[in-house]
Formats: C-alpha cells, structure tokens, sequence
C-alpha cells in the first residue's frame, strides 16, 4: 500500500509506551475493525492474489484487524494488537532498484499457459502478512524470526516494510528483493519516519550474524551482495537505502517530501530544514531513518503527523496564498485512506490494559482518531459493522462523508474538524483514564468491553454532531446559492 509509517521508541514517547503507526493509504478501501479468536482463524491459508497456500499452526492466539469489507481481494488486515500484547502493522509499500530484482526476483503468481500446464503460486505479501505471523508470535522480536522465515521458504511479489512493537521494543524489517530481509530494532529513543521508500540507513552485519541485539537479517544477505555487486557505499560505511533503495525523481515528489516534513514536525529546532542553508529539503535523500525528538511524543503528535497536508509551508494543498508551490508534493493525509491506527503498548499499567488501539478512519486531514483497548473479544458495532454502502450509522463511512464534504468547504469547516478531532481525543482520553483507574483495582475483562462501548458512543456523538455542521457549511457554499430570497 501507499502509506506512511512512524514509529515511536519508549523513551522518546511521553508515557514510557512503544508506538507504531500507519496509516493504510489504498483504493479508497472500505475498513471495519475486528476481533480474530483462535477458533476464526484459519489452519490452512490461501491467498487471493498469490493463490499460495499455506498451513498454519494449530496454537493462535486472538488479535484485533482492520480488514477489507469486501472480502474478493484477500483480507488485508493491516494492523492489530494480538493477546500477549504485540503489535502489528503491515505493509508499508517500499522501493527497490532493479540491481537488486534482477538478483533476486519478486514472486509472482504465474497462472498456467495451458491446460497441461499447473498455476504456479505467488510469494506472500500485504494481503496476507499480519494473518500468517500476529497470532503466533509473543514478542516483536518473535515477529522479526518468523516473518523471515516465511519470507525465506516462501518468498514475496512485492517489496515491503513491516513494524512490530511489545512494551520492551520495536522492530522494523525491509523485504530485500523477492526472499531476502534485514531489520533493525528501533532505538528506545528514536522516532522512525517512513514514507513509501527503502529506509535504513546503516546496519551493523556482525550484530546481525552473532549477538542479534539490534540487527536480524536473512542469512545469505552479506554473501548475496557481495555476489551480486550490489554495494555502492564509499569509505567502508555501509547504508543500506544506497543498496537496496532508489534515487529517482518520483521519490523528490511522492516520498521524500513526506520524510522532510515529518522530521521538521519531530526536530524543528535540531535541525534547519527550511531556508536557503537547510540542512534537509523536501527532496533530499539524505533524510534521517530516525530522529532523537526534540521533545517527548504522545499519540496526539503522531495523529498530527499523519494528518499532515504541509500546513505552514508553501506546498499546502489548501492554502490561500498561490505560491506556484500549492500541491506538487504528495500530501500524508491524502482522500485515498483506508483506515489509520496506532499500535500502543504501555508499560507503567497491569497487562490486561497494556494494548491500546487508536483508530480512524478515511482521510487523516478530516477525520478522528479514537483510543480503545485491544484485550477484548469483540468490538462495538460502531467500528465493526461496516457494510458496502455509505452509511451514518459506522464510524468509517460517517468520516469519510466528514472528509468528502470538508474538503470542499476547507476555509469554512477546518475549525469544526480542529474542534471535533480535540474532543474525541479529549474524550477518549477522559474514558481510559476511567476505566484505567477501575481495572487497576479489579482486572474484570467485563469492564475492557464496558469501556469500548462508551467509547463509542461518545465518537458517535461528537461525529454526528460535526457531520451535521460540516453538511450545513458546504451547503451554504454550494456554486447554485443565491443571495436575494422571497420577498
């Protein structure tokens, strides 16, 4: 998928908890939020585009998704937070260079020539990830060893970046042409931004190959460099992006532009990132895979991020101001968002409520994002209930009408969105806090379920309630309004 990733180390988030977070930029695809039991899951997998089948384990645990309603092109369930408290998100889509297809090719699904012929299955990707590796792992690192080993046997058709997260530590793994891998545990006081692009920037091959502390990668991967002259690095430093990432002019417009301003937004006074002496423009390629925060991190600053459409710069889409600039850079919030979560694990709180899972949905520049916790067995219909036709009554289509109707009238609703994305937030955090409170005292699963459904209900008060200003706004401004009435 086209989206955008961060991730948020313990000791740079403001609460000591891990982050990470994505937002899952499709074709306009219709989400909805679910639990998977043990019982739901499948034994043997097959995948829709690949036609690859694969068998499971027998021992799943339960985990939450965010999968497509519509079911004809595979699950794609994107994200989620499974019982030992381990987050997910997958994939971000990510850049290769043909040096390194050539040496090891993507694999496709190969449907038969003839009727002698057999289909030959695809490798594994997006659509099939978080199902083959959530329910089974109890660790981020756990989730690193087995998505390589799948990756190894079985290999990919697409090139991708996955993060995982547990209260400890984070953890992000590049595909590497169609079976190779490599990742890197995110340091505990970093933020890592990315966007669409190969990432890493360094790699440490002697960790990797005998203590694993920091660096894990597939086990061939120094040996097939070498074979395949794939290092350009200078001076003995090795930088991974130069490798296996690209260089081209689509990454000035579509990707890099979006690491520059989201090193602006965590570094703003570490580093000079606008003006003629910047360090770092919107298309350079030098731009940090992380960044030690100039201050602490909270969800809120995340969903900021994400939400970003250049605010306070030139290349503002919605600008008043025509700098010839307006637009030219693809925007993080975007009109094609599916669904947006971030993955939460706290440490300073009992397990049963270590897993907080926000969620919004549609574009990121118009909608809400709402905390619920993740150690439940089912999810209120307002998230779940989600069907092919727009509706008033789920929170997906409701914010996706807010973002429609927004977008249209921007100068007249922004300061209703502004307020409604505060008080969801406000409101959210008001419930957890609760609710924190009352499990801390008595570890009763009930009250979890008690507390997502009066999430819900607030969202769907305060949606309701900004759904109805923003129709009334862009009504007013409708192209076939009239200033003289009736007499």
């Amino acid at each position: 998928m086209s989206c955008t990733t961060i991730l948020v180390g313990k000791n740079a988030s403001n609460d000591g908890s891990t982050m990470i977070a994505r937002t899952d930029d499709g074709h306009f695809d219709i989400k909805k939020m679910t639990v998977v039991l043990p019982e739901q899951q499948p034994r043997k997998y097959k995948s829709v585009i690949s036609h690859l089948e694969i068998d499971l384990p027998d021992n799943p645990m339960r985990y939450t998704s965010c999968p497509s309603v519509d079911p004809k092109n595979g699950i794609w369930a994107a994200t989620g937070i499974n019982e030992a408290n381990v987050g997910m998100t997958a994939t971000e889509t990510i850049t290769s260079n043909p040096r390194v297809l050539a040496a090891d090719p993507l694999v496709k699904y190969q449907k038969a020539k003839s009727k002698k012929d057999k289909d030959i299955p695809g490798g594994i990707g997006e659509e099939d990830i978080v199902v083959l590796v959530l329910p089974y792992i109890k660790s981020a690192r756990e989730g690193v060893i087995r998505l390589g080993e799948l990756l190894e046997k079985y290999g990919t058709y697409e090139s991708n970046g996955i993060a995982f997260n547990d209260s400890r530590e984070i953890w992000w793994l590049e595909t590497v042409g169609g079976h190779h891998w490599m990742a890197r545990k995110v340091p505990d006081d970093c933020c890592v931004i990315a966007p669409n692009q190969f990432g890493m920037d360094s790699f440490d091959f002697q960790d990797a190959y005998m203590n694993k502390k920091s660096y894990m990668c597939s086990e061939d991967l120094r040996d097939f460099i070498k074979k395949n002259n794939l290092d350009l690095n200078q001076n003995g430093k090795f930088n991974p992006r130069d490798v296996f990432g690209s260089h081209t002019n689509m990454d000035h417009i579509y990707n890099t532009p979006r690491a520059w301003y989201m090193g602006r937004y965590l570094t703003p006074f570490s580093h000079k990132w606008d003006g003629e002496n910047a360090e770092f423009t919107p298309e350079s390629e030098n731009i940090p895979w992380c960044l030690v925060p100039d201050r602490k991190i909270a969800a809120e600053d995340v969903k900021a991020i994400l939400s970003s459409n250049y605010q306070g710069t030139p290349y503002n889409p919605y600008s008043n101001q025509d700098t010839g600039k307006r637009g030219i850079y693809r925007s993080i919030g975007i009109n094609r968002t599916g669904v947006t979560t971030i993955c939460q694990i706290r440490n300073n709180v009992p397990d049963i409520i270590k897993g907080i899972e926000w969620v919004c949905f549609g574009s990121t520049t118009f909608d809400a994002i709402l905390p619920l916790y993740a150690n439940v067995d089912d999810i209120p219909s307002y998230l779940k209930d989600v069907g092919l036709e727009a509706s008033t009554d789920n929170f997906y289509w409701s914010s996706r009408l807010i973002g429609a109707l927004a977008d249209h009238s921007y100068p007249e609703c922004i300061q209703h969105i502004e307020r409604y994305q505060d008080a969801v937030v406000t409101g959210g955090r008001q419930i957890i806090n609760e609710y924190d409170g009352k499990i801390i005292k008595n570890e009763n699963a009930a009250l979890l379920k008690e507390a997502n459904k009066k999430l819900c209900e607030m969202a769907k008060k305060e949606t309701m309630s900004t759904l109805t200003k923003v129709l009334h706004e862009s009504s007013v401004t409708m192209k076939n309004g009239y200033n003289l009435a009736d007499n």
